[in-house]
């Protein structure tokens, strides 16, 4: 059984003696706009067979997501759509709203991206699993309750009677997911469409995810359209893949086939931006220069020209079709044969600049501490009570945190959500005395400035890029005043405010004409390098780093990461880091901090940890990382952690990790004995890597 990409609009599914559970032919959809209609997906064609998982990657904008949105019906009203989408023989096409009602959620399910967004808040999980039966099936109340909570006993909801009862708002992340799966496979549907089903979820969670949609999928015999920007989910999941450029499907081939030969250079770009956790961290990501064009009046030739390290000058006069390539696939490219044979050699196409390359003094020592923190401390009331609150207990967001940070190093904070990373950058940033602890600034205590001079002092000496670049920028003000305002506030004269502005757009690599523009008008790339450049006006010595490319597509992201190495090197800068991409780190970081429920349980060179991680923990977030490589993904041992993060206003009286750690339950009763009773501390440090851990078993 195979899922099979077509050649063109009315090709046939290669032999393979299956019928498809969903054929796309020549889908078109377009948005209006004031510049004019907005093309967002421009003649694509796929075949979707029972069992198989489509992949479909590409960048923002690409069409990835208007694609499923069109295949779901659930496009605005203002949109328009040609083509047609055979659901099992039955054109969706065209058809009203209430046809499609009954067609969606019984024939065809999805699985959104936000799963807060998705589930109705005032029913409960149970109410909203029961009714989306009932709706296509003849089920009693009672009969459609009980295979609800089956469902969520499928899906791995633990207690599903118990919590088929609580709302959506009472779960995490992971679990609201796990219901929207149950959602999408409720009625046994021939296609389940999960667009971007991961992107918002830790690492661990993403692997019980993936589990969790190949369950449905083995459940259902679902044909999966699985839509994601992770290469790596796509590597270990998809059986076929389909990466969309400005509207079009540009290479189309088996998961193995595309990742050992990729012969698009747009996917070769692609390949080369994505950060991998088992290569070496000397190799700089190389990003694919300049963005991908405006879908409104799209000029001839190829989109792709412009940024095509192959590109010939048939290619801006002539855009290519997608033809077969020996042994391969379908490839929209003149020079696919070419490539395919390995002239050019793929590798070739995206050298690293010698600009980019790490240089030779990479493991020359960091220069003096410029941050120290030690015993660091943070909880919080739980409280009861809508209008005479109580407090019922006590929330330990962090507890016993220490570390040192040096002039020229980057330290990676890493862990699940609600392990008190952003807790720990939160406590440090504001500058006044902890609850307990002790923080030192630039050797200053910042429990004793001593002065306002030198409290301002030290807020200059510590700034923070933040995860959202749109959401930290004021979108009333324009470039110029966006990096004036700091300036300002450090009483910079007037006259050296334009040139240091000037400074800091050519300092991240942009130009001094973006100046006079709003955030708007950037793109998220454009957008970041503006909130680095405004965090570095005040000449910090410090710079905390709250996700900075999580909202970037892998080639921005690619650019931002080697922007900030950079500026690293060049302004003896130390960056402390929060970030759930584990590969990331694995390129950025110099040390990395291992958090769980508020403590560091693991810390050490990023080499030495990556290598050979000595805490369960560590090595379950290490297993959970996807490898943009089939044939690897698919055949490694995998740790998947059973259940949730328990509370951290309930913590247990020993080691924090007890309630999931796999080796637990290995050991004999005395080891046990001491891992409920005993809360490990940080061992002492391996000589040459600091590499320390908190296990009572290693």
């Amino acid at each position: 059984m195979t899922s099979t990409l077509l050649p063109s609009p009315e090709a046939p599914s290669r032999g393979t003696g299956q019928s498809p559970v969903l054929s796309v032919r020549d889908l078109r959809i377009s948005f209006p706009s004031e510049a004019g209609p907005v093309a967002a997906v421009r003649g694509i064609s796929f075949d979707v067979l029972p069992g198989r998982t489509l992949g479909i990657v590409g960048e923002s904008g690409s069409g990835k997501s208007a694609t499923a949105m069109g295949v779901m019906g659930l496009l605005p009203p203002t949109a328009r759509m040609s083509g047609r989408v055979l659901l099992g023989g039955r054109d969706l096409v065209g058809l009203n709203d209430a046809r499609l009602s009954r067609v969606r959620g019984k024939d065809i399910g999805m699985v959104f991206q936000d799963p807060l967004s998705a589930l109705t808040p005032i029913y409960s999980v149970g109410r909203l699993l029961s009714d989306a039966l009932r709706v296509h099936q003849d089920l009693t109340k009672r009969a459609a309750w009980n295979r609800a909570v089956e469902l969520l006993d499928l899906v791995g909801i633990p207690e599903p009677r118990h919590r088929a009862r609580s709302f959506p708002h009472e779960f995490s992340g992971g679990m609201r997911q796990r219901v929207v799966i149950a959602l999408a496979m409720a009625n046994a549907p021939s296609v389940i469409v999960a667009d971007e089903p991961t992107t918002a979820l830790d690492v661990t969670v993403q692997a019980q995810i993936l589990d969790v949609l190949r369950t449905a999928q083995a459940e259902t015999g679902a044909g999966v359209v699985l839509i994601t920007h992770d290469l790596g989910v796509v590597a270990g999941y998809a059986d076929d893949v389909a990466v969309m450029y400005a509207g079009r499907i540009v290479e189309r081939a088996t998961a193995d086939e595309l990742f050992r030969r990729p012969t698009m250079p747009y996917t070769i770009g692609l390949l080369g931006a994505v950060p991998r956790p088992d290569a070496p961290r000397d190799r700089p990501l190389v990003p694919i220069g300049g963005e991908p064009p405006s879908l409104v009046a799209l000029p001839a030739g190829c989109p792709f020209a412009d940024r095509c390290p192959a590109a010939l000058d048939r290619c801006r006069t002539e855009e290519p079709a997608a033809v077969p390539v020996a042994g391969h696939g379908d490839v929209a490219c003149l020079r696919a044969e070419e490539i395919a044979d390995g002239r050019p050699a793929a590798d070739a196409l995206f050298p690293a600049p010698e600009a980019l390359r790490a240089p030779e003094d990479t493991d020359t020592a960091p220069g003096e501490v410029v941050l120290r923190v030690s015993g660091l401390g943070k909880t919080f009331p739980v409280t009861k009570g809508a209008f005479l609150k109580r407090r019922v207990g006590t929330l330990h967001a962090v507890s016993d945190v220490g570390f040192d940070l040096r002039a020229g190093e980057t330290l990676g904070l890493v862990g699940e959500s609600g392990s008190g990373k952003t807790t720990t950058l939160l406590e440090i940033l504001r500058l006044r005395p902890p609850e307990r602890g002790r923080i030192e600034v630039a050797g200053t205590d910042v429990a004793d400035p001593g002065s306002a001079a030198r409290l301002r002092e030290l807020r200059g000496a510590v700034q923070i890029v933040m995860q959202d670049p749109m959401g930290s920028l004021d979108p009333r003000l324009p470039v110029f005043r966006l990096l004036a305002e700091p300036l300002r506030a450090a009483g910079v004269e007037r006259p050296a405010i334009a040139a240091r502005v000037a400074e800091l757009l050519g300092m991240v690599g942009l130009d001094t004409s973006l100046a006079d523009r709003f955030p708007a008008a950037l793109s998220g790339g454009q957008r970041q390098r503006v909130g680095i450049a405004r965090a570095l006006a005040t000449q910090p010595r410090i710079v905390v780093l709250d996700e900075p490319v999580s909202a970037l597509d892998v080639s921005v992201q690619a650019g931002v990461v080697n922007l900030l190495a950079r500026l690293k090197r060049e302004l003896g800068l130390a960056y402390l880091v929060v970030a759930h991409d584990l590969a990331v780190m694995r390129h950025f970081a110099d040390r990395v901090a291992v958090m769980y429920l508020g403590h560091i349980v693991e810390t050490g060179r990023t080499e030495a940890l990556f290598e050979n991680p000595r805490h369960p923990y560590t090595e379950a977030l290490l297993s959970a990382v996807p490898v943009p490589d089939p044939r690897r993904e698919r055949t490694r041992e995998r740790i998947v952690l059973e259940g949730e993060q328990p509370s951290a206003s309930d913590l247990p009286r020993g080691c924090v990790f007890v309630d999931r750690c796999p080796l637990y339950r290995l050991l004999d009763e005395g080891p046990r004995e001491r891992c409920r009773t005993e809360r490990p501390a940080l061992g002492p440090a391996s000589p040459g890597s600091g590499h320390r851990h908190a296990c009572h078993a290693r």
